[in-house]
């Protein structure tokens, strides 16, 4: 609240006498907390007129009480009409209202948990008036008998985009680090509808991606076309020693080692 008057408030209601007795209703509705000074007044009407003081009030700052006070006619006292805490231009103040079924979030519903859609979902059109996709074109055949509303082209593309953007979307960490895409895979199967063009569902229980719908051009490791390379997974390094050559060298015997002559014999022919 501002002290910006459209009007100039009777002088009586802005006098002297008119602020202590409006600072005064102030204190007592403050009790302990000091109110502070007066930083304006409001012209109500003709006979009204709010006084505004800073409040000190423990997580109030910015925030003014507000003292609005009357005027009878001359001969009649001032009186006190309503105190309250008003906030300020600069004042803390709670975020907007927001309904409860805008402020739920993807992941907020637990078990138990009801999310009615409103009458009005735009991801929603009533099965008897179609929604461009064949797939669903059929439940119009189970008008009173099957579901009552199918997906809208809104609701369509809304999935689509968000899909697309999402854990398993083409932009992923994972699908940008992929040998290929889930479009070239043997565990991708594609989902009924116009959505079929752009999205599958994984069915290899050894990737993240498991049982959620993957976008086409997403992918990951887990490829059934991927092949490994045989071969060691280290380099290894250029031979520097050929153990694989014998190098031959003679045997000598033990004459030849103590440099007697090999032809001579002792009395024991030996």
């Amino acid at each position: 609240m501002t002290a910006t008057p459209t009007q100039q408030p009777n002088p009586a209601l802005a006098d002297p006498e008119a602020v202590r007795l409006a600072r005064a209703a102030a204190q007592e509705e403050a009790g302990a907390d000091r109110v502070g000074d007066h930083v304006g007044t409001v012209a109500e009407d003709q006979v009204s007129a709010t006084h505004l003081f800073e409040a000190y009030q423990a997580g109030y700052r910015g925030w003014n009480w507000a003292v609005t006070v009357a005027f009878a006619g001359p001969g009649t006292p001032l009186s006190v009409s309503e105190v309250v805490l008003l906030p300020g231009d600069d004042a803390l103040v709670a975020p907007d209202w927001v309904p409860w079924h805008e402020r739920v979030r993807a992941g907020d519903l637990g078990v138990g948990d009801l999310l009615p859609t409103p009458e009005d979902d735009p991801r929603l059109a009533p099965a008897y008036v179609g929604s461009d996709d064949p797939a669903i074109e059929d439940t119009a055949l189970e008008i009173g008998l099957g579901r009552v509303r199918v997906l809208s082209r809104e609701g369509v593309l809304d999935a689509a985009q968000r899909w697309h953007g999402g854990d398993f979307g083409p932009r992923s960490e994972m699908a940008r680090s992929a040998p290929a895409t889930c479009g070239t895979c043997g565990f991708y199967s594609r989902i009924a509808g116009s959505l079929g063009a752009a999205f599958g569902v994984c069915a290899n229980e050894m990737t993240p991606a498991d049982g959620h719908v993957v976008h086409v051009e997403y992918g990951c490791g887990a490829h059934s076309e991927t092949e490994v390379e045989g071969g060691p997974l280290v380099p290894v390094a250029e031979v520097v020693y050929d153990d694989a050559v014998l190098d031959v060298e003679a045997n000598l015997s033990q004459a030849d080692l103590s440099g007697a002559d090999p032809s001579h014999t002792d009395e024991s022919g030996t």
